[in-house]
């Protein structure tokens, strides 16, 4: 395990921010923490990043790297008037870096930005202002980053675009990514694991798949002659062109699926509906 926080409290006054929270994350595992907006995500990532400190508890980090963490809480913090290269120059030189005009231009293409742009970051899309913070937080070579809401004010593009360089990080770089959202739909793609809080305290833990099923009761199914489908009206399905809504769990899917193949209902996609009362219940 690269990272772990065991038993972490931490009270602002007479709020309880974070109670008896405990996370792990290993090398070349995403794990994610979902939560409503002061459910307590970046409290427990400043924690973890010892920028914070908390009333309880205790924060491993198994790595004898330089920097053994990096990260991003709530937004990347850069200077605006500079070009994305003059910030990294002063990150590194903050850091300690020996560096060279290469290194720069290699953390640039790492993270997907453009090596010819010049002019300063406040020009740049809230996409591209991301993948520059996460290029600041792998300077020095850390074994585990932390990314607090990355996807937010992103479009479509810049989340799908995001999510796979986070992906590269994990897969091919073999580090711990621990990554939040109160978007449980971006999450559940990228995550190995899920950690839901709600005010402050952890009440789900586990694998993405386990976490999703219990709270999955319903499918929005796709084929081209789904309204002929006889088996699906005794489900009370809704139907809408070529999508039929239906109430069933994933225990009961795959023999749906079946049956449907045997009416020769064609199903182009089978999406799960996450039930997020379900999902955020104690």
């Amino acid at each position: 395990m690269i990272i772990s926080g065991q038993n972490l409290s931490k009270s602002y006054k007479s709020i309880k921010a974070l109670d008896n929270v405990s996370v792990t994350c290993a090398a070349g595992e995403i794990v994610g923490v979902v939560g409503a907006n002061g459910s307590g995500k970046s409290t427990l990532f400043k924690i973890l990043l010892k920028v914070m400190k908390p009333d309880s508890g205790t924060v491993t980090i198994n790595s004898k790297r330089k920097k053994p963490i990096g990260g991003i809480i709530e937004k990347p913090a850069l200077y605006e008037y500079l070009n994305a290269y003059g910030n990294l120059k002063i990150f590194a030189s903050i850091q300690g870096l020996e560096t060279n005009n290469q290194f720069f231009l290699d953390c640039l293409t790492k993270v997907g930005l453009p090596i010819d742009r010049k002019d300063p970051v406040r020009n740049f899309s809230m996409g591209m202002k991301q993948r520059l913070g996460i290029a600041i937080a792998l300077l020095n070579n850390p074994e585990c980053v932390i990314l607090d809401e990355p996807f937010s004010g992103l479009d479509p593009i810049g989340i799908t675009s995001l999510k796979n360089l986070i992906i590269d990080l994990a897969e091919k770089e073999g580090l711990a990514v621990f990554i939040s959202s109160h978007i449980l739909d971006e999450l559940n793609k990228i995550c190995h694991k899920l950690n839901v809080l709600k005010n402050g305290k952890l009440i789900h833990s586990g694998t993405t798949q386990e976490l999703i099923n219990e709270s999955t009761f319903a499918f929005n199914i796709t084929a081209p002659n789904i309204m002929s489908s006889s088996i699906l009206k005794t489900h009370k399905a809704s139907f809408k062109n070529n999508q039929a809504y239906v109430n069933v769990g994933t225990d009961k899917i795959s023999e749906l699926i079946k049956e449907l193949h045997r009416e020769n209902i064609h199903i182009t996609s089978c999406v799960p509906e996450v039930n997020m009362n379900k999902m955020f219940e104690n």
